[in-house]
């Protein structure tokens, strides 16, 4: 019976759909959460030489909100009847879809979410992490020529990958965690487990289907999934820093 449940986990159409909406999750937080925050750190660093203060306090005050209010604020900004965005869609003779109602859109508007709450903590940790890269390296490049592209590319970037790697296990760990309550409070995993992951898949098992054998199993993968991310994070990131020590 408990091995039944593993097969059920890859075998039941719901939770293959499920599975596919998390890899979906995973991609989506991917590129908002750390590969468009590093970009902006990358831009603010060497590019933009004031007020770099300003822009930490500017992303970071969103992170200060609890999930449960932004995921009610970004429910009435873009409710598509009587929302602000409807209304400015509907004055110019467009109509907003009901994006609670297609899986992939509400996929992407509780990613955007979860971005709005995590965006500035990731990208004050690139960003600090960016700034321990020992100056003299930097001026050397400067002074051989080396253009700003590739002095990014050959030398920031793979000095800074402890840090990066940290960062995006970091995504992908936190994001499936928080992306929970605005499934939790805006579609319940709908439409027909359309926006569902497996975190929440598992809690709708264990708490309101009783299907205990089936959350279990799901439980278990999870914490498998996360356990390779842990050894990945011990491998590169804190195995790196004890070399260092």
């Amino acid at each position: 019976m408990g091995l039944k449940n593993y097969v059920e986990v890859f075998t039941d159409p719901i939770n293959q759909k499920v599975i596919l909406n998390t890899l979906i999750y995973i991609l989506f937080l991917i590129v908002l959460n750390f590969v468009i925050p590093y970009f902006i750190s990358l831009i603010v660093k060497f590019f933009i030489k004031k007020m770099q203060g300003a822009y930490k306090v500017l992303f970071f005050i969103p992170s200060l909100f609890s999930l449960v209010v932004g995921a009610m604020l970004f429910t009435w900004i873009l409710n598509p009847v009587s929302g602000p965005i409807a209304y400015l869609m509907k004055s110019l003779g467009m109509t907003m879809p009901n994006w609670s109602n297609s899986g992939i859109l509400a996929i992407t508007v509780i990613c955007f979410i979860t971005n709005w709450k995590v965006f500035g903590y990731n990208f004050i940790l690139l960003l600090t992490g960016l700034g321990s890269i020992p100056a003299n390296i930097i001026d050397a490049a400067k002074i051989d020529g080396i253009p700003k592209w590739k002095l990014i590319w050959n030398v920031i970037l793979p000095m800074n990958r402890g840090i990066a790697i940290y960062v995006l296990i970091l995504t992908i760990v936190q994001g499936l965690q928080y992306v929970f309550t605005p499934i939790n409070v805006i579609t319940t995993g709908g439409p027909y487990y359309g926006s569902s992951n497996i975190i929440y898949q598992t809690y709708l098992n264990a708490f309101v289907l009783y299907k205990t054998g089936t959350s279990s199993a799901l439980a278990i993968v999870t914490f498998i999934v996360f356990l390779v991310l842990l050894f990945i994070e011990i491998r590169f990131v804190e195995g790196k820093a004890k070399n260092y020590a």
